[in-house]
């Protein structure tokens, strides 16, 4: 059934563009209908289709009892930061620039989702956003963690902003933000930690357990 909804592979062609610039956003399966000329439920499918192959996933946005208005448009990856690179045309993708703060969360992405599994914790994994479009890139488990992610060497606290909002709404017992700082350092009541150290203490069972 799934390959018979892409025998026109032209529309699918399409499609795999729009996705890859849909790659790390908000999916709006009715611009992505309008740019590849063909109907939003076919949009949808293709996007299933993507997920079942494990091409891609979703990534669901945070609704647990909100005080603001949330958006519930849910985000997609590309199961590997090349695809999305070669899909793009990106090139060489040069620290500082927009396209590596993509690729640097696109990567953060992967090893939460791939710790999620490999250790069978399986836990949720989540991003929020506001209506007043104030977001965070990742929430683990039940809002147990928050994490923002920074491509920048110099974190400030107009980074946490995020952070904090989300903080006012739930009980959260770590907030973090993962930088190219040097070293890891507290801003207030948030923890920058150098993707590095990050992702050691991920693996070892100092994030979340």
């Amino acid at each position: 059934m799934a390959e018979a909804k892409i025998r026109n592979i032209s529309s699918f062609s399409r499609f795999l563009e729009m996705a890859a610039f849909s790659n790390g956003e908000m999916v709006n399966y009715s611009n992505v209908a309008s740019d590849c000329g063909i109907s939003a439920p076919t949009v949808k499918e293709y996007f299933q289709i993507l997920e079942d192959t494990l091409t891609g996933r979703v990534l669901p946005s945070f609704q647990k009892k909100p005080k603001r208005r949330v958006i519930l448009a849910p985000k997609f990856y590309f199961f590997d930061i090349g695809v999305a690179n070669y899909l793009l045309k990106r090139g060489r993708v040069e620290m500082g620039s927009e396209s590596f703060g993509k690729a640097f969360e696109h990567f953060i992405y992967l090893e939460l989702y791939a710790h999620s599994k490999y250790t069978d914790l399986n836990y949720a994994i989540s991003y929020w956003r506001t209506a007043s479009q104030i977001e965070v890139d990742f929430i683990l488990g039940d809002h147990e963690i928050a994490i923002e992610v920074k491509s920048t060497e110099m974190v400030t606290t107009r980074h946490s902003k995020g952070l904090k909002s989300f903080a006012e709404e739930y009980h959260v017992k770590k907030l973090i933000i993962i930088s190219n700082d040097p070293y890891p350092r507290l801003i207030e009541n948030i923890t920058v930690l150098p993707w590095k150290i990050f992702l050691d203490q991920l693996w070892g069972g100092e994030i979340i357990k």
